[in-house]
């Protein structure tokens, strides 16, 4: 029970304005609007506007929490609270990053956003202007001033808001102001205020008829704010040495909520029971178990008294670490929790309640947030009396917020830790504004936070919340928000419509201004306020607002506009304006403004007024604008003419509705601009359009003016007719008119308006008929004695035939059964073809449109005209003509068309075939052919053709390949294809190859016989054949052989060999084939004899060599030799060629190095010592001897005949020959052989060793140089050993670090085991095992000592039956066979002497063995050597490539194609010890 205060006892209030300035106050007008506290949301307004799509329910708990079972959580907070029922949070919703801490001393050394993500908000700072007021309540903050000054009242601390303003001061005292300012009460006195401390919390009733006020000491004291007199004096309701953080009343009067720095929420009561009032206390929350620092009872407005819920008495209360909503009637109840997730330790749990409309209910929703994501949740109670909760959609920021504040259901106001206040928008989450507010000065409530007044005996945790701590210096009341800084209050509230637009104006943001009010008129402005009635009403008040900026604007831009300078400069001011005002005019559909008042203004002067009608040309082109007044219309024509945009002119006529125009009146501007003159009939605007080349225009003018649609196309007909009746080429412009004319036509007949637009339904069949009369005229109104009959259909004809007859195929096409109509239609195709047909002026091209185009009428089911058949006829002769030869394709295509398109029911097929035969029309004869299925027959025609032989290979293989032919027509044109596989061969050998291999594969033999020209065989066996072949291009008729030869020699183009694989079994088979080839190769392409040798197989060695030597070709007789095994018979072959070239060279005299014969020795010597070098390694000593010897002689015999008068550079040039056979000869025999074979010689043994001197010394250099190579790489090879070798040495003797201390089999303590026999095992992967569980599992590989251990658990996802002993049968990347270390798990001797290793054992034991494999898996490479070994042997290959025998490549082997070769460029890692 609380200390009780009597009547008898309350203290008497001081003067309510005892020593204070009474003027002081002033109006409240003077600084701002009357402070209009506003009613709750009109509900009605945001019906439409429903919660966000993705909101999810929270189902209700089965069994809430009881408060004790919730008072009994440990409230940790490195432990984040986790609900019962997980579907209550989505914790995806959190953000559960890593954050930093600091102690409650360092958290003053700046702002801790820094740490926060960077988190951006969509780009939503469009125009919404100014959306807050901000204003400084200057009465009051004057009189805080004077109080601390003249009383001693001490700074300002807390600030309450009703229909009355509360402000605590540090001091102990309580003022009390009014709406006007005016200093009404000053609560309590210094004294006590030196005895309870400063003024932490306050709160107003609802009726603000009592005031309760915490202090910082802990005490409570409640007022009578009529009175001014002390009612309430409470000490006891709460744990001494506590301050109090926040106390609140709730709707019930009766029952108000504190919350101390202890962490503790308790529930005061107040009664009065005889007189006497007294105060009880009930702890809601204790701080023991978690400490609350924001407290937020859900306040109802008096319409909203008898909503549901507010008999629950909801109480939302914030703990470091979660949310509690409770119900405190009718008895108490937890409703729900909801933890935070991880968030910043220095971040302030914030808490807010509003009554929002939601799916046309009106429900409570509360908002909490700690840090930069703010949570809403919708409170709702259903039919049975539960309360449901659901999770809205959450607002992300990049900022710490440090305060929140409803404003309205729709518009939120945040303030961050660096004090800049955000504008929000909660549906569309849209930042409105951002205002800074660190001129407030604000008032943090961080003293009390950490009960500075009590000993600051508080938790670290909540004095770092305390840093930012700011509740009591912001209250909110009727839409307004009220901020308390040290020196002075301000009041934060939206701006009404009106308010936002004159703002903007005031910094003369026009267009912005315009912008905003628009979006007011459309209904998509944000935060609006003072807006009411329906959407008409509030239009109209826009709508008005705007005409008057509109006006402003158009003012302000005539009277900044400068008086001089360039004309640009002019523009460029009025271009920022007038666009703006015409855009509006038109949005708000007050064109009536736009063409009076405002063209009025701009037209005073010239360059305004030229951008204005510049400006309206958009949007009469996108049709927005129609109707134009006669004088805007003039100006606007006359402008664009008077800067030469005639075609601008001419689109703006076609879009303007001139039917309801005035053209006596409207079109005279016109006319002026194009004489200057005022005409005002219709024929003259006519004729000025014609005069300017506005074709468009005056066909617009005629038809939608006049409603005339045939004089247009008599005036455009006498521009293009008497050129193409004269057979002239036709310019430019005229072959644009006459396009215009075919789409007008087109768009006449069917019934759609030129250039745009449609013809009325009642005048289209009215306009067809009128066009149709015009077009079947026998002659013109102007007709002279020569014009031909039917003008208008010849012109056309002659223009553009082809495009004519397709106008008239879709005019036929709308043709029902209309009788008028398929008169007219039978009319037009008589005189067609009256006019075709009797008239040699057409070409055969035109012709043959004009009968395709018939063909297609003929061919559809409800055709009903009639055409004379002869008159195919006499077309079918006209194009098959023989003795015409003109336009033979031209003629070809169209007969072609003609028969597609349905022709051919008019014609006897044999005659076609005859006529088409006779004329060389093989595409018709083809299409003849392919009809009665006769494709052999086919064939000929693709061969006759020159422009499409090329294209039979392509026929021949569809015909035999894909299916839907008959045996019996595939067999007919195979033997047609064999009948002419010679033709065919000459055509193209390559494709005639192609086709033989997939067709003719047992043909071959035959197909030879056929093929009489030699060379022609040659290349059809060389394509055949040889996977390098080139095919060549049409060999021309009549060349001989020898011509033959040349041309496709010179003219061999590379083929691809896709498709060609001759079967290999066949050739085997036949092997005389190959050597056919084989020896038309040696006649006609000697030098490609051996290359194709090395890609060919089916060839008999024997019979090869004989058509070798037949035609002296030895290098490719030897190497025919070397790959049947006569090693020696290959090499006399080269040595016998070596030395006659040899004996060529030593009789030239000059120009040694450039002369061909040095070239030619110097290859034949690269050929002959790579045979020998190929050879050497298979043969042993005495052979080499046979071999090298021979070669060295055969190089040093013309250095002993040489004399001294031979010329130096011939005995420079032998000598490096014969140094570079030295060199190779080293490498196969003994150096001593060889200088023994030197001195054995006769010449050099007399003593004339010094001509050979410099070969000796170059051998020994040789020697001293592969010396050298052999140490060097012997150093590194054994620096490659130690390396090896220390590693493996590190790896098995490291330390192991089990990850725990428990077997992963048993799961028991390691030391608990007692077992004699029983070992530690601990694996590189950090598992430890039992040996003895490990033998259980069977997780051993191999027998007796060699056994290895394998990691049970890294390997049982990977085990099928027992353990594979191999170790790909494990997963890359699983540590399966790990390393293994083992010790003894007790001190006991081992009884297993088996299990003992003994010093003297040699080798590795199981576990080091298994160490050494792992290691040479993850050092598994090429060595140094082998790299250098192939590296020398491709070298060789590539150098001696010419001889080189055809057997499997040696890259096939190469450590360079290993899918595992990796070339390490870096020194391999260092080892830790």
């Amino acid at each position: 029970m609380a200390s009780e205060v009597g009547p008898e006892s309350e203290e008497a209030a001081p003067s309510p304005r005892g020593g204070f300035g009474e003027g002081l106050a002033q109006a409240l007008e003077a600084s701002l609007p009357r402070l209009s506290y506003l009613d709750l949301d009109k509900d009605v307004e945001f019906r439409n506007e429903l919660i966000d799509d993705k909101e999810f329910d929270i189902p209700q708990v089965d069994t809430p929490p009881t408060l004790e079972s919730i008072l009994n959580e440990t409230d940790d907070e490195d432990e984040p609270f986790v609900l019962e029922d997980p579907t209550l949070l989505n914790i995806d919703t959190f953000d559960t990053h890593s954050y930093d801490t600091s102690s409650v001393a360092s958290s003053d050394s700046g702002d801790r956003t820094n740490l926060k993500r960077k988190k951006k908000l969509l780009d939503s700072f469009s125009v919404h202007g100014s959306v807050m007021r901000h204003s400084l309540l200057k009465g009051i903050s004057a009189q805080i001033v004077s109080a601390a000054d003249k009383v001693d009242a001490g700074l300002p601390t807390a600030i309450a808001v009703s229909r009355l303003i509360a402000v605590g001061t540090s001091h102990g005292l309580a003022l009390i102001f009014d709406q006007n300012q005016a200093l009404r009460l000053c609560l309590g006195s210094t004294s006590v205020g030196g005895q309870y401390g400063a003024i932490s919390a306050l709160s107003i009733n609802h009726d603000c008829s009592r005031l309760l006020c915490g202090f910082a000491k802990g005490q409570m004291t409640m007022w009578d704010l009529a009175s001014g007199k002390l009612l309430r004096s409470i000490t006891d309701a709460h744990p001494p040495g506590t301050a109090i953080l926040h106390i609140k009343f709730t709707d019930d009067p009766t029952l108000a909520i504190c919350n101390d720095s202890g962490g503790s929420v308790f529930e005061l009561t107040f009664k009065r029971v005889m007189g006497v009032r007294t105060c009880e206390s009930r702890c809601l929350f204790s701080g023991s178990k978690g400490e609350v620092c924001c407290i937020e009872p859900l306040h109802s407005k008096a319409e909203l008294k008898d909503h549901p819920i507010t008999q629950f008495s909801l109480l939302a209360m914030a703990s470091l670490t979660k949310i509690l909503v409770i119900g405190l009637k009718p008895s108490l109840k937890v409703w729900m929790t909801f933890p935070y997730g991880r968030m910043d330790p220095s971040s302030v749990p914030l808490l807010a309640w509003h009554f929002v409309a939601a799916n046309n209910y009106v429900n409570p929703t509360l908002a909490f947030c700690r840090g930069d994501v703010v949570h809403f949740l919708l409170v709702k109670r259903d039919e049975s009396g539960a309360i449901h909760v659901t999770k809205q959609k959450h607002l992300h920021l990049y900022y710490d917020l440090i305060n929140f504040t409803w404003i309205n259901s729709r518009t939120i106001v945040l303030l961050d830790s660096v004090e800049k206040l955000h504008v929000i928008d909660r549906l569309t989450q849209e930042e409105l504004e951002t205002v800074e507010m660190s001129e407030v000065q604000l008032v943090y409530n961080s003293s009390h936070f950490k009960s500075l007044a009590t000993g600051g005996n508080v938790s670290q945790a909540l004095a770092l919340v305390g840093e930012k701590a700011c509740y009591q210096s912001i209250s909110s009341y009727g839409g307004q928000i009220f901020y308390l800084g040290t020196k002075s209050v301000y009041v934060m509230t939206l701006r009404s419509w009106r308010e936002r637009v004159d703002h903007l104006l005031k910094q003369e943001c026009l267009t912005e201004a315009l912008a905003l009010a628009w979006s007011f008129h459309e209904g998509k402005a944000k935060a609006v306020v003072g807006l009411s009635g329906d959407a008409s009403k509030r239009k109209a008040i826009v709508a008005d607002r705007m005409v008057e900026i509109l006006f402003h604007c158009a003012d302000r831009a005539l009277k900044k506009c400068p008086d001089q300078g360039k004309i640009q400069v002019m523009e460029q001011h009025f271009q920022d304006t007038v666009p703006v005002v015409v855009d509006y005019c038109l949005r708000l559909q007050r064109r009536d403004l736009l063409f009076s008042q405002m063209y009025d203004k701009f037209s005073e002067n010239s360059v305004a007024k030229g951008v204005f009608l510049e400006c309206l040309e958009p949007y009469i082109l996108s049709d927005q604008l129609v109707g134009i007044t006669a004088q805007v219309m003039k100006d606007l024509l006359i402008h664009f003419q008077d800067k030469k945009l005639m075609e601008n002119v001419e689109a703006l006529i076609v879009h303007m509705d001139i039917t309801s125009l005035d053209i006596q009146q409207d079109f005279s501007g016109l006319v002026t601009a194009f004489r200057s003159r005022v005409i005002c009939s219709f024929s003259q605007v006519v004729l000025m359009c014609w005069e300017n080349r506005l074709y468009d225009a005056m066909i617009y003018v005629y038809n939608r003016g006049m409603n005339e649609f045939i004089s247009p196309m008599e005036k455009l007909f006498k521009v293009i007719a008497p050129p193409l009746s004269a057979g002239k080429s036709l310019t430019d412009e005229q072959v644009i008119m006459g396009n215009k004319l075919l789409v007008y036509i087109s768009c006449c007949l069917a019934g759609r308006a030129y250039p745009l637009g449609d013809i009325p339904e009642d005048l289209v069949p009215l306009v067809k008929n009128q066009v149709f009369e015009f077009l079947i005229r026998l002659h013109s109104a102007e007709a002279s004695s020569e014009e031909e009959i039917y003008p208008y259909i010849c012109t056309l004809l002659h223009f553009d035939t082809r495009e004519f007859l397709n106008v008239l195929a879709l005019t036929f096409e709308d043709f029902k059964n209309d009788k008028q109509a398929l008169e007219y239609q039978q009319r037009i195709v008589d005189i067609l073809l009256k006019v075709m047909v009797e008239n040699s002026d057409f070409t055969p091209s035109q012709v043959g449109c004009l009968f395709t185009f018939l063909a297609r009428q003929l061919a559809k089911p409800d055709n009903t005209l009639f055409v004379n058949r002869t008159l195919f006829d006499q077309v079918l002769e006209f194009l098959c003509s023989p003795d015409d030869d003109s336009r033979h394709a031209e003629r070809q295509q169209v007969l072609l068309e003609l028969l597609q398109a349905g022709g051919i029911v008019q014609f006897e097929e044999s005659r076609l075939i005859r006529m088409a035969e006779r004329a060389e029309f093989y595409q018709i004869c083809e299409f003849m052919y392919e009809r009665e299925h006769q494709y052999d027959r086919i064939i000929d025609c693709y061969l006759r053709d020159p422009l499409r032989e090329e294209e039979v290979f392509n026929y021949i293989h569809n015909i035999l390949s894909i299916p839907g032919h008959s045996p019996e027509e595939k067999q007919s044109v195979w033997q047609k294809a064999m009948l002419h596989i010679e033709e065919l061969v000459a055509l193209n050998p390559c494709k005639a190859a192609e086709l033989v291999a997939t067709h003719f594969s047992g043909q071959v033999e035959a197909i030879i016989h056929k093929l009489q020209n030699p060379f022609l065989l040659f290349q059809f066996l060389r394509s055949l054949l040889d996977p390098r072949a080139v095919t060549h291009r049409e060999i021309p008729r009549g060349m001989d052989e020898i011509d033959v030869t040349c041309h496709v020699l010179a003219k061999a183009p590379q083929c691809s060999r896709e498709g060609i694989s001759m079967n290999q079994e066949s050739l085997q088979a036949s092997p005389y084939i190959t050597e056919q080839f084989i020896d038309l190769l040696c006649q006609y392409n000697p030098h490609q004899v051996i290359d194709t040798l090395q890609v060919l197989e089916s060839y008999r060695l024997e019979e090869t060599i004989q058509i070798t030597q037949k035609y002296q070709l030895l290098e490719v007789c030897a190497y025919l030799l070397e790959k049947k095994g006569d090693v020696h018979g290959a090499f006399l072959i080269m040595l016998e060629r070596l030395q006659s070239r040899l004996q060529e060279f030593t009789k030239e005299s000059e120009n040694v190095r450039e002369d061909p014969s040095f070239k030619d020795v110097e290859e034949i010597l690269v050929e002959t010592i790579a045979l020998c070098q190929r050879n050497s390694q298979s043969l042993n000593q005495q052979q080499r001897e046979a071999l090298w010897f021979p070669l060295l002689e055969a190089m040093m015999a013309p250095q002993k005949l040489s004399s001294s008068s031979a010329p130096p550079r011939h005995a420079e040039s032998l000598k490096s020959l014969t140094m570079q056979v030295l060199d190779s000869t080293a490498a196969f025999i003994a150096l001593p052989s060889i200088l023994q074979r030197i001195l054995q010689d006769p010449v050099y043994g007399r003593g004339r060793l010094g001509e050979i001197q410099g070969l000796i010394l170059g051998m020994l250099d040789t020697f001293n140089y592969e010396q050298t190579l052999l140490e060097t790489t012997t150093n590194l090879l054994n620096h490659d050993l130690h390396w090896s070798l220390c590693n493996l040495r590190a790896s098995v003797t490291r330390g192991l670090n089990p990850k725990q201390d428990y077997c992963c089999i048993c799961l028991q303590q390691y030391r608990r085991r007692q077992e004699v026999a029983d070992d530690i095992v601990v694996f590189s992967c950090g598992h430890l095992y039992h040996s003895l569980c490990l033998l259980n599992k069977e997780c051993t590989v191999g027998t007796g000592s060699q056994a290895r251990w394998m990691c049970y658990r890294c390997n049982s996802s990977n085990k099928i039956g027992k353990l594979g002993e191999n170790a790909s049968d494990v997963k890359k990347g699983q540590l399966a066979q790990a390393q293994v270390k083992t010790s003894p798990s007790c001190s006991s001797p081992r009884g297993d002497s088996a299990a003992k290793k003994t010093p003297s054992e040699p080798g590795l034991d199981p576990q080091q063995t298994q160490a050494f494999d792992q290691l040479c898996r993850l050092y598994r490479g090429t060595s140094r050597l082998a790299l250098l070994t192939e590296l020398s042997q491709n070298q060789s290959s590539d150098s001696h490539r010419l001889l080189g025998i055809s057997k499997s490549s040696p890259t096939l082997h190469s450590v360079f194609q290993n899918e595992n070769f990796q070339l390490h460029l870096t020194p391999p890692p260092l080892t830790e010890d």
